[in-house]
């Protein structure tokens, strides 16, 4: 079975779960309009004189109660299964371009002081990002965006992604059931103004704590010796007034101490849910341990779980003092909003410190089930090999790029250590798409997701690419000074010794093809280092006799068309030495500017 078939099956059995679960629903609603009227119609009788009417008429409310409840568990089985049913439609749309059309594209992650997003699509619409993004909390998408970086993290955190990436690749079901509840989660849920609400500074006073227990108390045995007769019931009566004149005044007190429960009882729920399933998960990767036990009981703190169930349970009391009659009602007789508050300040003593922790592990979830995506959808995936050495080198066997449907991406080698190679080939040949491809799969390396390769092998290198430059008119720059900014940070940066990728599309094309020269020849010598692999597209053929003083490599490769019927035909297939071909005239005829 092919991934694309695994998900198409799993499509196939939430389509029918849905199915069961409507015909379900529908018999339901049946059922209690029945036992309704029937309940009507019994006290109706009993009302008439029939002994057995009253009786049957509090049976069959009962069943409509008992109904109503099942009814609302079926109805969140329905939205479960029509969120099983999204999540899989938007794996399925990795093997297409639907995948485009997925909302969490990274946009708001792009920045004037990361070119290389931009350049290489790791960012935006259309990028890496939004075809891996399985995040859906705010937190995950953050660890997403900062993974997608042209600078390795250290090599441990590499090596123990890869080994958590390669286990949840293992379990795709798992990936679809967590991804299901989190799902119902509003989009990019932000759980930040929760954790700053719970280290706010509050306190709570104590006479009004032992106020919440004394006049509930004095109301009951006050009411209960006005109904012996031993009291006038006004006296019960001013207590209810008094209980409810105290809430109705420290109302602003309470609202503030309740803050950060508004309108999150739904979120609480799916948190539970979704906790519960992490924490009994059988996970052997070191990393997946360690984000499990951040998130089960110990010494310290409850389980996650169970930490934010008792919240949700708090939160449930909380909404039912939000409704008018509620409020009047549970505070006149209960004092209810003062323990709502001692209840949730009770909370906040002995979880508020561990939620930070539950959210961030889970958010570290959300990124370890984002990059295991190409694993899931690539027929073609390899995890690379780290290789422990100072200097730069990456190869690869087959790579393709990760943003091309699979089957119309051309695969090719690469075999660089520290090198410049001077890229020639005619218009659309295929530079460009080859440089992003080392380039991305080197990135999806350094974040700890598998490759799309047969195998490949690198160093930690930092990347920096000089791309898709443009000008910016706010500051007056204009694109050749942008590139020759871009080019200066690739200068310095190899000052430092440090291994670097260097990437540069269309060297200087912004100026003058005699200035272009002189300029891209005295910058490649900057960049031509023991410490760099440069690589460099051009269609100016001058730059292909470069020679470094240092005896660091200078190389050729090229990319060719060929001509057939008097059409033009690209292999997109990578060759050694330097092009001799080009296509310009060819294009311009065909779009009717050049007639001869």
């Amino acid at each position: 079975m092919t991934q694309k078939d695994f998900f198409v099956d799993l499509r196939e059995e939430a389509f029918r779960r849905g199915k069961r679960l409507a015909k379900r629903s529908d018999r339901f609603v049946l059922a209690r309009t029945v036992s309704f009227l029937g309940a009507i119609f019994a006290f109706a009788a009993g009302w008439d004189g029939a002994l057995s009417g009253k009786f049957f008429g509090i049976l069959l409310l009962i069943v409509f109660f008992l109904l109503v409840h099942e009814h609302g568990q079926t109805k969140r089985r329905i939205l479960q299964a029509d969120s099983a049913l999204a999540v899989v439609q938007d794996w399925l749309a990795r093997f297409d371009d639907k995948w485009k059309e997925m909302p969490a594209d990274g946009q708001a992650y792009l920045k004037d002081d990361m070119p290389q997003a931009r350049d290489l699509n790791l960012l935006g619409h259309a990028s890496m990002y939004q075809y891996l993004c399985q995040a859906r909390t705010k937190l995950g998408q953050d660890k997403l965006a900062a993974a997608l970086s042209p600078v390795p993290p250290a090599t441990e955190t590499i090596l123990a992604r890869q080994q958590a990436v390669r286990e949840l690749m293992a379990h795709p079901r798992f990936l679809v059931e967590v991804g299901t509840l989190a799902a119902l989660l509003p989009p990019g849920h932000d759980t930040q103004p929760l954790i700053d609400g719970l280290n706010a500074k509050v306190t709570e006073h104590p006479a009004l704590r032992a106020l919440s227990f004394l006049l509930p108390l004095a109301l009951l045995v006050t009411a209960a010796l006005a109904a012996c007769g031993s009291l006038t019931w006004y006296i019960p009566g001013f207590v209810l007034l008094v209980q409810f004149v105290l809430a109705w005044s420290l109302e602003n007190r309470t609202e503030s101490i309740l803050l950060p429960l508004s309108s999150l009882h739904q979120e609480l729920q799916l948190y539970t849910q979704i906790f519960r399933k992490l924490e009994q998960a059988s996970m052997q990767a070191p990393l997946l341990r360690e984000l499990q036990q951040r998130l089960r009981a110990d010494a310290s703190h409850d389980s996650a779980s169970n930490g934010i169930r008792a919240l949700s349970r708090l939160m449930q009391g909380v909404e039912a003092r939000r409704n008018l009659v509620g409020f009047i009602l549970l505070n006149a007789l209960f004092l209810w909003d003062f323990h709502c508050s001692h209840l949730f300040l009770r909370w906040r003593e002995t979880a508020r410190k561990s939620l930070a922790d539950w959210l961030d592990a889970y958010a570290e979830f959300e990124l370890l089930a984002s990059l295991a995506v190409p694993g899931l959808t690539r027929g073609l995936h390899a995890f690379p090999v780290l290789l422990d050495d100072s200097a730069p080198h990456v190869s690869m066997k087959n790579a393709v790029p990760l943003l091309l449907p699979e089957d119309q991406a051309v695969p090719n080698d690469a075999d660089f250590s520290a090198i410049t190679c001077i890229i020639t080939g005619s218009n659309m040949s295929g530079k460009t798409t080859y440089m992003r491809t080392l380039a991305t799969n080197v990135i999806l390396a350094y974040a700890g997701a598998p490759v799309c390769a047969e195998s490949m092998e690198l160093t930690r290198m930092k990347v920096y690419t000089s791309m898709r430059i443009a000008d910016d008119l706010e500051h007056g720059i204009s694109t050749f000074y942008a590139e020759l900014l871009r080019i200066k940070s690739m200068i310095e940066a190899s000052k430092e010794n440090t291994p670097l990728l260097l990437c540069i599309d269309e060297i200087f094309r912004g100026t003058n093809s005699a200035d272009r020269i002189i300029g891209a020849k005295a910058a490649i010598e900057h960049l031509t280092s023991p410490h760099c692999i440069t690589l460099v597209t051009t269609h100016d053929f001058e730059l292909c006799h470069l020679k470094a003083a240092d005896g660091t490599p200078v190389e050729n490769l090229h990319f060719e068309e060929s001509y057939e019927n008097d059409e033009l035909h690209f292999d997109f297939k990578v060759k050694p030495g330097r092009c001799h071909t080009t296509n310009a005239k060819y294009l311009l005829k065909m779009a009717g500017i050049l007639t001869e």
